[in-house]
């Protein structure tokens, strides 16, 4: 029996990464849609940027990395007790991996995620996201709203425990995923590159996503 080589290897791996990735659910993008009309009572709450944040998870063929982006600054609308709209900035310079230390190459990657590979933070140094609707679905909130990032708008909707009360508002979602190349984020992406070639640095197009918001009265 011949021996399977590291390349033949790398190549079934890709090959099965690419076909995982088909199957796997990821949060339907859709064309922009119009803001939440804010009825004029309604409260505004300021988010805590220290406190606001997304997380991310990024999968490679092997390993991957997980980590953070905070806003710059946000604000939510309650109107009765209940969320309904919303607007946030994330400030990109922020990202920053919370799975690799800083003797390990934690800046070097840091770098590597504002370059032109990924956000290009000196030409895009900002993301953003709208509510354009909260709706109630099995005891959840499901938020949806457009989604900008680079120079590319959508709008997506995940499912979110919504907390209010004494004067805090409070955002956790679900994990939910997009697919990062419908945002020109496309480096290492089987679609775009020999998935052979790429290897063990073939990155997936799904990036999980969560959600994390605190805004006060």
């Amino acid at each position: 029996m011949k021996k399977i080589t590291l390349k033949s290897f790398a190549l079934l791996a890709a090959t099965l990464s690419i076909v995982a990735c088909k199957k796997k659910d990821k949060t339907v993008t859709e064309e922009v849609k119009p803001v939440a009309t804010v009825p004029v009572v309604s409260e505004v709450y300021t988010a805590d940027n220290t406190k606001t944040f997304i997380t991310w998870d990024a999968k490679k063929i092997v390993g991957g990395h997980q980590g953070t982006i905070n806003t710059s600054n946000g604000v939510l609308n309650i109107k009765g007790g209940k969320l309904v709209g919303g607007t946030f900035v994330f400030d990109i310079n922020t990202i920053t991996a919370t799975d690799v230390d800083a003797s390990k190459g934690l800046e070097k990657l840091n770098q590597h995620l504002k370059n032109e590979d990924f956000f290009e933070v000196t030409k895009y140094p900002s993301a953003g996201f709208e509510i354009t609707s909260v709706k109630e679905v099995a005891g959840k909130s499901v938020i949806a709203g457009n989604l900008k990032i680079k120079d590319v708008k959508k709008n997506i909707e995940f499912p979110a425990v919504v907390s209010i009360a004494n004067g805090v508002a409070t955002i956790t979602s679900d994990e939910f995923t997009i697919d990062r190349t419908e945002f020109n984020i496309k480096h290492n992406s089987g679609k775009f590159a020999d998935a052979a070639k790429l290897g063990d640095y073939l990155i997936k197009d799904n990036v999980g996503i969560k959600v994390n918001v605190v805004a006060k009265k």
